[in-house]
């Protein structure tokens, strides 16, 4: 167990009284993580996204297009579907981090969790891609969005059990690409995929292959003690929640972490509607575009992701970058919302892209750094994820609603819609500076 420096603990004695456990949990972290890990975590969660960002992106909008009998009826089955989804991803992100933490089996806290949830997803998504009714499509998704979001809950609170707090922005930034990795993967998988059933089980297989490698290569932390109290209905309840008048700092970065991701969360969900109704596009003209507009993306993550990772640990600052990405998403959003041709909006997701890969990979790092207790890191984390899940409830429900009140005024449905998205991540860009315990 590697001791802190004179410089680290003069940092931990003068911490907030909130960041005590913080400081705790830097006096037993690794003093680098195990060789591979970064590699094979960013594989994990490239595999989750793919899984499951890919039928966000396209392949479900155009699977209840072809079950549903009219644009108005396929826009309300979509936003149901994707928003009681995000419901269930809301509920199994904390809960399954809650167990994993109580987790006892000799083959580790996390590793049962990662391999039966990426079973179970590959199995519900199957069930999406032959389904040929709404509610069977909901069936499979909600069953897809819990198990999915179970793997994420275990896999990414091996983090702080693996890596120090010092190279958590680099490792961060690793893992950050791989959400633009999936978006263009998927994007391309679903322009050569011609059935409704492959563009959900390739994915989803590939998903598998990935969880498998990671779960194999983990060194995995195994609790040797039961847990001194039951999982008690009580202890259910709670792993939903926290306190944020004592931990003051993990509320104002739940509430940035969802102020921004309300703003992003729509973005995927209806761009393919944007571009068949607003400009007029094809189905297989709007998968191209979509390509497209995820490449640019892509590109531009790849390159924000790391530097900003990178730069976060070099300057030793989280926060500054975290500002700067959102309001860069914000311009994008804004762009988004004003393109007069499909080419615009391949340049609005590039902006957008930039933006959100230096704030996934910079958010990530910071949250870990503002968790109360070392003993409750995946249950902590997955309310922390929550402000993930419940924007992509809210905003499916909400938006088809914002957009038929846009479409009475002058601006039109769409620009309106992403017009408020750029206002609510405008609110998370800046509200992270009431955080406090970290810089």
């Amino acid at each position: 167990m590697p001791e802190l420096s004179p410089s680290e603990s003069a940092q931990a004695l003068s911490a907030q009284p909130e960041n005590l456990a913080a400081a705790a949990s830097l006096r037993t972290s690794p003093s680098r993580e195990p060789r591979g890990y970064a590699v094979a975590l960013g594989g994990a969660n490239f595999g989750i996204y793919l899984a499951v960002l890919t039928p966000v992106l396209v392949s479900l909008a155009f699977k209840v297009q072809h079950i549903t009998s009219s644009p108005a009826e396929a826009a309300g089955a979509l936003g149901l579907v994707l928003g009681v989804g995000a419901l269930f991803a809301l509920v199994a992100n904390p809960l399954v981090g809650r167990l994993s933490d109580r987790t006892t089996s000799r083959f580790g806290m996390r590793r049962p969790w990662i391999l039966g949830g990426a079973v179970i997803g590959f199995l519900a998504l199957g069930l999406v891609g032959v389904a040929n009714t709404v509610w069977l499509v909901l069936v499979g998704w909600c069953a897809a969005q819990a198990a999915m979001n179970a793997v994420l809950a275990a896999a990414n609170a091996t983090l702080p059990d693996q890596v120090p707090v010092k190279r958590r922005g680099v490792v961060s930034g690793i893992v950050g690409i791989t959400t633009p990795l999936a978006i263009v993967g998927g994007s391309a998988l679903t322009n050569f995929l011609a059935s409704d059933v492959a563009r959900f089980a390739v994915p989803a297989a590939l998903a598998v292959v990935f969880c498998v490698l990671f779960a194999v290569t983990l060194k995995d932390r195994v609790l040797t003690c039961k847990p001194a109290t039951r999982f008690t209905f009580t202890e259910f309840l709670g792993s939903f929640a926290f306190n944020p008048v004592k931990h003051s700092d993990l509320g104002w970065a739940w509430l940035t972490k969802f102020f921004i991701m309300f703003g992003y969360a729509g973005i995927a969900t209806f761009l393919p509607f944007y571009l068949t109704e607003k400009f007029g596009l094809s189905e297989q003209e709007a998968i191209g575009t979509v390509l497209l507009a995820n490449l640019a993306a892509t590109v531009l993550m790849v390159i924000s992701s790391p530097l900003s990772g990178y730069l976060s640990d070099k300057v030793g600052r989280r926060r500054p970058f975290v500002t700067s990405a959102g309001l860069i998403a914000v311009a994008g959003l804004i762009v988004l919302a004003f393109a007069p041709n499909p080419a615009i909006v391949v340049v609005a997701q590039g902006i957008i892209g930039f933006g959100m890969g230096g704030f996934f990979a910079v958010d990530l790092a910071l949250t870990t750094q503002v968790l109360p207790n070392p003993d409750d890191t995946a249950k902590d984390l997955g309310v922390l994820n929550i402000a993930n899940s419940l924007p992509q409830s809210i905003a499916p429900a909400i938006a088809p609603g914002i957009i038929a009140l846009g479409a009475l005024t002058p601006l039109g449905g769409y620009t309106t819609f992403y017009l408020v998205g750029a206002l609510v991540a405008l609110a998370g860009a800046v509200l992270v500076y009431r955080i406090r315990s970290v810089k």
